[in-house]
Parts: structure tokens; C-alpha cells; sequence
């Protein structure tokens, strides 16, 4: 009955080894980070009395040790184990069928102890460059000394024997899959919280646009149904599907890439490690031996990689599970905020006047609509084409008579391109223009035939410009005497357009005129009109040039071109009216 039930002790040892080592090597590796969360405990006098008074009521046994007496326990047993059962063996007969049996445990949880100590030893070294730190320029520097610029000297000469191939490197396809499989993982990663941050400042650029604030100058009825459902859902509806998209994706998104910074430092540690070991495997081949430091990074070496060998599956395994319930999440918020959307929707669809209409009813109503309102807006297009015609010219800057004038004798008429845009050189040559300005061209291509850069003059600095900011420029003569000089066909290629009725050569200080066409400023010296706002002229030429002249608008003073102002009609019982 005895060597029965020895035996079957031997055999429930056999039976749960894997399932000790397992929640051993977890409980022996975190045994002092509890520790430390105990002695937090302490720190709190009320949370400590209420875990004594719970210790003492299950665990009379434990005392004023209280969790730590706990702690500790399970630690003892495991040790303990093999040396029980090598007490057993010894007081069992070699020939006693129980006997092997016996031997096998105590072999087996003697291997279990054994395998404890080591995940523990690779946890050790693995927290202590597990940690990812923030340093400044300052704290790197202040840590250089001999031995660390000596060990990355090393490492990089071994990196460069290898990639000379003087050296073998190291390979290990077990691990570089392992490592591949990450690296995907963590761009996953990365990728989707990038995507998730864009999501979100567009949907709280979004909200921030409310057009039911509006007065849209429309009678009541769908429009006001309109209004209350957009204001519904954007006091509501949006806002809450916001809060819980940061709560329910965003968050855990951020934990999940937080987590990976961890195996991104172990792995770049196990490339710099493995360089180390390679020279010294070198070393014990050529020498026979190696110092004890030089043994210990060996060692660390072969810890760092078999812990990640041993547990990059899970966490791939782990983080692509992650990942995918994150996808999974968003996925069914966006599912329910378009079900709220649309029961929303629906309720106030249900209040319009032309609900009960058929579907193909319902958009031959609204293709109507849209025909009739788009053939309004085309007449309202042409009606206002035909008040506000543009000068096809932008006029010149203050003061470019002259340089445009020098352009034209050098390069002639054909050449002259004017500046469309402002331009901003960001490569080498480039030049940086503003809008309005008259260049030369040079050349429709730079050096390495690129069409969409051109070599121009602006006679004083040659560079390039984009092709597409550049347009031909109309010479149109603002004097008869220019006009006179010019030859018959150019007059007749650039012919000048006939000045409006509302205009006048002379313009006393202080007139009020309205503007025939809108400007936009191009620098702090202009002023922007509109089409048909009344202006206060204050100098009818800027020091002489009577193609500028100086406005006030609106309590804003600043240039503005003189050809787009016009005198001030009587107003009309309705308002202004522009010359036709």
C-alpha cells in the first residue's frame, strides 16, 4: 500500500511538471515587483489594516507578516519539492517498482528548477534593458566615457568586418522571421494610429462647422427640419460617437503602441549583444579562454536571445489579436453611428412634405429642382460676366515701369511672362517672386530638361521659377507716347482696352468712387476690394504714378490700381449701381 501510493506521488509530479514550471517561472520572475507593491501597501495605513484584518480572519497562521509571509511560500515549496522526493528515494528499495518512477520526478523537478532560475536570470537582464529612456543631448553625453566609446568601437568594427565579408555573420532564421513578423506589426501599428489621429482632427475640424447656425435666408419648413436634425446630431450624436472612439479605439491604440517600445529596445539590444559575442566566440577560438566579464555578456547574449525567441511569438500573436479587435471596435462604431444617423434621419424625413412620394417620384422632384436652380445660377453667371468684365492684365507693382521697360529692349515683347502667384525658392537657383512680377524668359527647361521649370530674367537675378506660375504678359501702353513708339503689329497683337465711361484722368483728393472690379492684396501696402464698394480716395497718384492710387475701405488705407475705380454715381433709392 506504501510503495502504491510513493508511486503515485512520483506520478503526479511527471503528470504536472510542465504546468509547474509554467506558473512558477511567472511567479518567481514577478516575485520582486510584489514585494514592492507590498511595501507600497504599507504606505497607506488604512488599505494595510483592511489586508491584515482579511489575513488574519483566512491565514491566522501568516501573523504581522502578513502578505509577505504569503509571498514567500510558494517560493519555498518549489524548491523544496526535489528535495523532498529525494528523501523519499532514499528511503525507498532500489527494487521497489516505485523506485524509477520516483527517480524520473526528482530528476523532473530538479529540470523545473533548474528552467525557473534561468527565466528568471533572462528576466533580470531583460528589464534591464527593457527600459526605454528619454535623455537629453546633455545626460547622453555626460554617460560617454572610455569603456562605452571602447564596446561601440568594438561593435563597429565588427559590423564592418561582417559587411566586408571578412567575417561570418551569425544567422539564425528562427529569430529573423520572429523579427520580420514584429517589424510588420509594429508598422501596423503605427500606420492605423496615424490613421485613427488624422480621423480624428478631421472629425473635430468637423464639428466645429455648424450650418445650422446659419440664417440661410430660406422660408421655414424643410429647411428648418433640416436645421433641427443637424443641430440634433451635432450637439448629440457626433460628439458622443467622438468621445467614444477616443475612449474605445484611441486609448487602447496608444497602450498597444506604448507596449511595443519594450521588444523594439530588447531586439536593437540583441543586435549590439550579438556583435559583442561574435568577437568574443572569435576570441575563445584563437585563445582557449575568456575573462569573467567577458563571460557574462556571453551569457547575457544567450539570454537575451532565447527570451525572445522563446516569447516574441506570443506577443505577435498577442498585438496582432489586439490589433484586430481595435479594427473590430471601430468598425461597430461606425456601424451604430450610421444606424443613429439614419433612424434620426428618418424621423424628420417623415415630417417633410414629400415623404409620402415613391423613390423614383421623390428624385424625379429633385432632379427638377437642381435643373431649374442650375439654369438660375448659369443666367445669374452671365449676368455678371457681363457687369464685372476683368482687366485681362494684372497691373504692375509700384515702381516696375522701369524694370519692365529695360526687359522689353533687351528681350522684346515675345519673351515677357508675368507672375501669377507669389513663388518661394526651395531648391538651389530657385527664385522667389511675388504675384505680379515681369521676368524674362530665358529658358523653357533647367539643366536636366525639366519642362515644368523655366530660366528667367528679372533684370536684376536669373533662377527658376515653376512653368505654371507663369502666363505670356499683355503689354498694354498706359500713355500715348508708348503707344505711339509701338510698332503696328504689336498694337494690333496687344491692343488697349477702351477706358470705362466712369473713369477720370484727374481725381481731386477726398472723392468718394466705387471699385468696378475686385483686387485682392498682394503685400501690407494694398488694400482688397470688392466689386461695386464705395472707397474714399486720399491721393489720386502714388508720388506721380497715376496708375496707383492711394483709398481708404472700410477704415483700411492702401493702394489700389487706379483703372478699377470709377466716380460714384448719384445712389439710387435702392443703392449704388455700376456703370454699365
Amino acid at each position: 500500500m506504501e510503495e502504491r501510493q510513493v508511486q503515485l506521488i512520483g506520478n503526479l509530479f511527471l503528470e504536472f511538471q510542465e504546468e509547474l514550471e509554467r506558473v512558477y517561472k511567472i511567479y518567481c520572475a514577478n516575485y520582486d515587483q510584489a514585494l514592492l507593491l507590498v511595501e507600497s501597501y504599507r504606505r497607506e495605513p488604512e488599505l494595510q489594516r483592511e489586508i491584515q484584518a482579511i489575513i488574519e480572519a483566512v491565514v491566522p497562521q501568516a501573523g504581522p507578516s502578513g502578505l509577505s509571509f504569503l509571498l514567500v511560500i510558494p517560493l519555498q515549496r518549489i524548491t523544496k519539492y526535489p528535495l523532498l522526493l529525494q528523501k523519499i528515494l532514499e528511503n525507498t528499495l532500489p527494487d521497489a517498482s516505485a523506485y524509477s518512477v520516483l527517480q524520473r520526478a526528482t530528476s523532473a523537478l530538479q529540470d523545473v528548477n533548474t528552467n525557473i532560475n534561468e527565466y528568471k536570470r533572462r528576466k533580470e537582464v531583460a528589464s534591464k534593458y527593457n527600459k526605454v529612456e528619454h535623455l537629453t543631448l546633455r545626460e547622453r553625453l555626460a554617460r560617454i566615457n572610455t569603456h562605452t566609446l571602447s564596446k561601440k568601437t568594438t561593435r563597429l568594427s565588427q559590423l564592418l568586418k561582417q559587411e566586408a565579408g571578412l567575417v561570418l555573420r551569425t544567422e539564425d532564421k528562427e529569430f529573423d522571421d520572429l523579427e520580420e513578423r514584429f517589424h510588420w506589426v509594429s508598422l501596423c501599428v503605427t500606420e492605423l494610429k496615424n490613421n485613427v489621429a488624422a480621423y480624428l482632427d478631421n472629425l473635430e475640424a468637423f464639428l466645429r462647422f455648424r450650418p445650422q447656425q446659419y440664417d440661410l435666408d430660406m422660408p421655414a419648413g424643410p429647411v428648418g427640419q433640416y436645421c433641427n436634425l443637424a443641430r440634433d446630431l451635432q450637439l448629440q450624436a457626433f460628439p458622443e460617437f467622438k468621445q467614444r472612439l477616443e475612449d474605445l479605439v484611441w486609448q487602447p491604440l496608444c497602450s498597444l503602441a506604448k507596449a511595443l517600445a519594450g521588444p523594439q529596445n530588447l531586439i536593437k539590444k540583441r543586435l549590439d549583444k550579438l556583435l559583442d559575442f561574435e568577437r568574443l566566440e572569435e576570441k575563445l577560438l584563437e585563445e582557449g579562454s575568456v575573462t569573467y566579464e567577458e563571460e557574462a555578456a556571453r551569457h547575457t547574449y544567450q539570454a537575451l536571445n532565447s527570451l525572445l525567441v522563446a516569447e516574441l511569438p506570443q506577443f505577435n500573436q498577442l498585438a496582432m489579436r489586439w490589433l484586430g479587435q481595435i479594427l473590430g471596435t471601430f468598425m461597430a462604431l461606425q456601424r451604430d453611428l450610421a444606424k443613429q444617423v439614419l433612424q434620426r434621419a428618418e424621423s424628420s424625413a417623415a415630417q417633410l412634405p414629400h415623404h409620402h412620394l415613391s423613390e423614383p417620384a421623390f428624385r424625379k422632384l429633385v432632379e427638377d429642382a437642381l435643373g431649374q436652380t442650375s439654369q438660375q445660377l448659369h443666367s445669374f453667371q452671365e449676368n455678371f460676366e457681363k457687369e464685372l468684365t476683368l482687366p485681362t492684365v494684372q497691373p504692375l507693382l509700384p515702381g516696375a515701369e522701369r524694370q519692365v521697360q529695360a526687359l522689353l529692349t533687351k528681350y522684346g515683347p515675345g519673351k515677357l511672362y508675368q507672375v501669377t502667384s507669389n513663388t518661394s525658392g526651395s531648391r538651389t537657383l530657385d527664385l522667389s517672386l511675388p504675384r505680379g512680377q515681369i521676368v524674362a524668359l530665358l529658358q523653357n527647361k533647367d539643366t536636366k530638361g525639366n519642362s515644368s521649370r523655366w530660366l528667367v530674367d528679372t533684370g536684376g537675378h536669373r533662377g527658376y521659377v515653376p512653368a505654371g506660375k507663369l502666363e505670356p504678359y499683355q503689354i498694354v501702353p498706359r500713355e500715348e507716347k508708348l503707344r505711339g513708339q509701338a510698332g503696328p503689329g504689336e498694337a494690333s497683337r496687344h491692343p488697349t482696352p477702351e477706358p470705362s465711361p466712369g473713369l477720370v484722368a484727374a481725381v481731386p483728393t477726398g472723392t468718394q468712387m466705387v471699385a468696378m472690379y475686385p483686387f485682392v492684396a498682394r503685400n501690407s501696402h494694398e488694400v482688397s476690394l470688392q466689386a461695386g464698394q464705395p472707397v474714399a480716395v486720399l491721393e489720386p497718384q502714388n508720388k506721380g504714378n497715376p496708375e496707383w492710387s492711394l483709398v481708404e475701405v472700410d477704415g483700411r488705407r492702401g493702394y489700389v490700381p487706379a483703372s478699377f475705380l470709377a466716380r460714384a454715381p448719384s445712389p439710387a433709392p435702392w443703392g449704388w449701381s455700376l456703370p454699365s
